[in-house]
């Protein structure tokens, strides 16, 4: 399918910076599928580096102007070979991991390559704090983010965090919002079950609770997991569905993170003509 590049799709305030309604994620691009080994494996050897630049290329004409990725060695030398050709896209960083729990001397690196906001991870960090009963250690972290001088993030599947950090007023400058509460499913499955489940699980109830949260709080968040990490692209009409139920139950300066593979068609180019009729509707 051939989309025209001419697409009016919308920005919001975010700190500074405007930056559209739908922003790229880089799971598929690294072969993060959140399915099985094989998928992951397809992935990583169909996204050599000339289609990572083909890709970021594309998601400019469609008007699609952010990035989010995981700091690796690979997706530093891709975002640093996009930026010497001339790209402009803003790049969020999201923490690999643990290792900023493990090692927060890493935050100071990763601002070395120019995001306009930083964010530990959801489960690795900020899930991990939680667990541990460390928020206080978490708030480190979240101010050497602050120390840097680029927009503060925080990455939560647990909507609980979001919760303390608001009533405690945390100086954060925006959330990136798990849509599916990963772990929480797996623990009610063992609970029901008294196994572990086969592979990931995701309650639709999850996705309700932290659509409340989003509401519930006056920061810009980074929806994610918008698609069930592709378990809802079954059809057009139903990426059509789930985009609207989640513009539908967040605010309006929220935007949607998406994981867009653009091996057998243009993701890029039908999400963001979708994205844009449903914000015109």
């Amino acid at each position: 399918m051939s989309v025209s590049n001419t697409i009016n799709l919308p920005k919001v305030q975010f700190g500074q910076y405007q930056i559209s309604r739908l922003i790229m994620g880089d799971n598929p691009i690294y072969g993060y599928a959140h399915f099985n080994q094989l998928l992951s494996e397809h992935q990583k050897e169909a996204n050599t580096s000339d289609q990572v630049m083909a890709t970021l290329r594309r998601a400019e004409e469609v008007g699609i102007n952010a990035w989010q990725n995981t700091l690796t060695e690979r997706s530093a030398a891709d975002l640093q070979r996009y930026r010497d050709g001339g790209g402009t896209i803003h790049y969020f960083c999201l923490s690999r991991g643990g290792h900023w729990y493990d090692d927060p001397s890493l935050i100071d690196e990763a601002a070395k390559h120019g995001p306009i906001g930083m964010a530990p991870h959801g489960s690795g960090v900020a899930g991990r704090c939680f667990q541990e009963n460390r928020l206080d250690y978490l708030r480190d972290i979240l101010k050497r983010i602050r120390d840097t001088g680029v927009m503060v993030g925080l990455s939560v599947h647990n909507p609980r965090i979001i919760e303390i950090a608001e009533e405690e007023d945390w100086d954060i400058d925006y959330y990136m919002t798990a849509l599916y509460y990963l772990q929480g499913a797996r623990e009610e499955f063992e609970q029901k079950f008294g196994h572990q489940p086969l592979s990931e699980i995701y309650l639709r109830e999850h996705r309700d609770r932290m659509c409340g949260i989003i509401r519930s709080t006056d920061k810009p968040c980074i929806a994610f997991k918008v698609l069930a990490a592709g378990r809802a692209i079954n059809s057009k009409n139903q990426i059509r569905e789930e985009f609207d139920f989640t513009l539908k139950n967040i605010k309006s300066n929220d935007v949607l993170l998406v994981g867009m593979y653009q091996k057998f068609n243009d993701q890029l180019g039908e999400n963001a003509v979708m994205i844009a009729e449903l914000c015109q509707g």
